[in-house]
């Protein structure tokens, strides 16, 4: 299990013993709970004796490195995982799972949007599951799952927009949020697909997404979980695209480039970014764990 230490890594641990089996636990960071500490983007975790593999590190898209981008979203996203994947088949491993992001769902049903040409970080998710089958081959089968925004607690672990969401929410600045709106999906069930999947050997791009919430809804109900419930008032989308325009200009000017690039970000964050019907509730729980203190 690499990325062992991160919220979803625990509850995939936690999942694989509840089912009976062993896990070795790999994380950048030493803990009472990490068998192997060590940075998985540059070194290969030991394979031998293992039946499979998840990958559940990497670099995500809150990342604003120096332009150009990709090149820092390729290196933390797709090489350690064509590495991993390749030693796994070396090893005769039988089995593995990459978590990735929801946007590859996106990118595939929807090519008119070039997500992938528009945005390196959602170029550096598409190449990393194309990189990790390439190098795992037929016998070993890679099961890649699309993740929206996830909830949920491990320990001390939350999510990482946890503490700036919650600042803003508790905080006496203006609830506001644009059109739009995102699936969620919770720590346990990301854990349970995974290691479902790792069962079945299953080769398939997973979307996983438990309910579908417009972002007035989603930071409503996290208003609501901090014990701050208050009017979340509307937010014209013209006002979004010329913060996002703004935001661009000063990247450019300190030489950096974000991952999702604010030219076109809003045609993103503006869209229902739904996965299935969803089931209205569903994360209820997992969302009062990640705000309640």
């Amino acid at each position: 299990m690499v990325g062992a230490s991160g919220l979803v890594g625990r509850h995939i641990v936690a999942v694989l013993h509840e089912r009976g089996h062993q896990a070795t636990t790999v994380a950048r960071t030493p803990g009472p709970d990490v068998d192997h500490a060590l940075d998985a983007t540059k070194d290969t975790p030991p394979l031998e004796g293992h039946d499979g593999v998840v990958f559940a590190a990497g670099v995500d898209d809150r990342n604003i490195p120096r332009k150009p981008a990709y090149p820092t979203f390729h290196a933390g996203n797709v090489e350690p995982v064509a590495r991993l994947l390749g030693a796994a088949r070396d090893h005769g491993l039988t089995r593995a799972v990459v978590l990735g992001s929801y946007y590859t769902h996106f990118h595939r049903t929807h090519p008119e949007w070039r997500l992938a040409a528009l945005h390196p970080y959602i170029r550096s998710r598409v190449e990393q599951a194309r990189a990790a089958r390439e190098a795992a081959g037929a016998d070993l089968p890679v099961a890649v799952l699309e993740l929206p925004f996830v909830f949920g607690r491990a320990g001390d672990r939350l999510p990482n927009w946890a503490e700036p969401l919650e600042k803003w929410v508790t905080s006496r600045s203006p609830l506001v949020a644009p059109p739009g709106g995102s699936a969620a999906t919770t720590a346990r069930r990301v854990a349970e697909v995974a290691v479902r999947a790792l069962e079945d050997r299953s080769g398939e791009d997973i979307p996983v997404g438990d309910e579908n919430l417009t972002w007035r809804e989603m930071f409503g109900r996290i208003a609501d979980a901090t014990g701050h419930p208050r009017r979340v008032r509307s937010l014209p989308a013209g006002v979004v695209k010329a913060a996002l325009r703004l935001t661009g200009v000063v990247h450019a000017l300190q030489g950096k480039e974000s991952g999702l690039d604010p030219a076109h970000l809003p045609d993103l964050l503006l869209r229902e970014l739904f996965l299935g019907e969803g089931t209205p509730g569903a994360i209820e729980g997992a969302l009062g764990e990640t705000f309640t203190r």
